[in-house]
């Protein structure tokens, strides 16, 4: 038969379970606004019945219920939100890097507006202009040079500014690998903490907290494939286990291997993590290679790994084959070689024509306006007026012996160049409309990314919002739970109470017969 006292536990039971479910929905409330806190749960579990289920049993129609039991306290999370949020904030990250970079080159070419190299050359064109009609006129003279100088300054700061936010890109790439490394050795340390816990029984819920909040960062600088081992057999069920972490490709492939086998990031199986590293070699303004552990190695270019890491190699440019492509290092070729192009043409036509100073003595040689060299790489950077006397600026054309000092039919040519269609990079067309070719084409670039980076964020938030509905803390919610467990807790303690007075009546109430 049942224990006398089987009342009383059965009570105690009641009060010290919803006891529990106070403490965690305190422990919600002080957490409500805790970054990554995932709110938490008491499961009630019946306790085993009387009689227990036996071959040796009292007959009795049926089985006592003994009362309730705290058995886990665990997180609400769903899994499948987390991978989608994943899945959207490494695109937010790779497109925010892409977008800022683009951003920053809109602000240093300036374009359209008075103090961009457009203007310049209508400047420098419009001096000619002048020149052509007052080709003796010093004044003039002085003005084309000074606006030929402007012109090869204006060259100049596009490069410097342009090569100085390049650099800034490759310090980003180092703190990037340096947080992926400090995120890396974290969920390591916590995978280590967790497989102490979890074979004694225990859920870590904070640590599971942490470590996916640890996990969220690191989603933003590359696309990552997560999957959990075994903390021991003995673990519980609902225990999460190991976190593995692989740096993958769109397809969900593991980028780096060592021998055919998969090199993760955080190796959950063996308690490890590997280190990343992008290196320029052989420092050609481009990565060269990313590397994982020291042991797998692949070509920055073949890095596709959307993310902010990406981005970041994207804009900073990378080795292919040969040469550097990337976001800066396009821009920079490209106004190394609308810079050298139209200084060679400029200075064929200044050659072909007649100075002042030829005029005077046909002995003098022609100048180049412009310093020239063989290659165009750099150019933009160090163009410069190579004229100091403006009178070997060449206005007229013919024969020095029989030139006529007024004559600024060279001059005209010389303006002509901003039409004459030239071959730069590959491309056929005139200046103007090659310059405003390369401008349009960054503004498609950065228009196109800010879209994209708008689109990723609103999605991000989007599922962001889905999962805290799941997984955040309600203070309304937690408030009803509090009043429930609260008169649940009433309830057991008044159970107690009346069953207390059930025995005090047996003990000391009865047995008086016959005193």
């Amino acid at each position: 038969m049942t224990s006398t006292f089987h009342g009383l536990e059965v009570a105690k039971r009641g009060m010290f379970a919803q006891q529990s479910a106070l403490y965690t929905t305190g422990h919600n409330i002080s957490n409500a606004n805790t970054d990554g806190y995932s709110r938490q749960r008491v499961n009630f579990e019946q306790t085993a019945p009387y009689p227990p289920a036996s071959r040796n049993r009292p007959e009795i129609p049926g089985q006592m219920g003994s009362g309730v039991q705290a058995g886990t306290i665990e997180r609400v999370r769903e899994g499948f939100l987390d991978a989608q949020f994943r899945g959207e904030n490494h695109k937010a990250g790779y497109y925010t890097a892409k977008s800022d970079a683009l951003g920053k080159m809109e602000e240093v070419m300036n374009e359209p507006s008075d103090q961009g190299l457009s203007k310049t050359m209508d400047r420098f064109w419009q001096s000619l202009q002048d020149l052509s009609a007052q080709p003796e006129d010093s004044g003039v003279r002085s003005q084309v040079k000074q606006r030929g100088k402007a012109v090869a300054d204006t060259f100049n700061y596009l490069s410097d500014s342009l090569n100085g936010i390049k650099q800034d890109f490759k310090n980003q790439i180092d703190v990037a690998e340096k947080d992926i490394n400090s995120l890396a050795r974290q969920i390591n340390n916590l995978n280590n903490q967790i497989s102490e816990v979890e074979p004694h029984g225990y859920l870590p819920n904070d640590l599971y907290d942490e470590r996916d909040r640890l996990i969220d960062e690191l989603s933003t600088q590359a696309n990552i494939k997560v999957s959990y081992e075994e903390s021991s057999s003995s673990a519980l069920a609902q225990a999460q286990g190991k976190a593995t972490v692989e740096i993958v490709d769109g397809s969900g492939n593991s980028l780096f291997s060592n021998g055919g086998n998969s090199v993760p990031l955080v190796d959950g199986s063996s308690n490890t993590y590997n280190q990343i590293s992008v290196q320029d070699t052989d420092s050609n303004g481009g990565m060269d290679t990313v590397a994982l552990g020291g042991t797998a190695t692949v070509d920055a270019k073949d890095f596709q790994s959307v993310g902010k890491m990406m981005g970041l190699i994207d804009s900073y440019g990378y080795d292919d084959g040969g040469s550097v492509k990337g976001t800066y290092p396009e821009m920079l070729n490209e106004l190394d070689g609308m810079a050298h192009t139209f200084a060679t043409e400029f200075n064929n036509v200044q050659n072909n024509g007649v100075s002042l100073n030829e005029i005077e003595d046909a002995s003098e040689d022609n100048v180049d306006f412009f310093t020239q060299q063989g290659s165009q790489a750099g150019y933009a950077g160090s163009m410069e007026v190579n004229i100091d006397d403006i009178n070997d600026i060449a206005a007229a054309k013919g024969d020095p012996t029989t030139a006529n000092a007024g004559d600024g039919d060279n001059a005209i040519a010389l303006g002509d160049v901003s039409s004459t269609t030239l071959d730069y990079n590959g491309t056929d067309a005139s200046f103007q409309s090659y310059y405003e070719g390369v401008i349009g084409e960054m503004a498609i670039q950065s228009q196109e990314a800010t879209r994209l980076q708008n689109n990723s964020e609103t999605l991000r938030q989007s599922v962001e919002e889905r999962r805290q509905s799941v997984s955040g803390v309600s203070l309304d919610e937690e408030m009803s739970n509090m009043i429930k467990f609260q008169h649940a807790y009433n309830a057991a303690a008044r159970n107690l109470t009346t069953v207390d007075e059930m025995l005090d009546k047996i003990i000391n109430g009865m047995g008086r017969v016959g005193r």
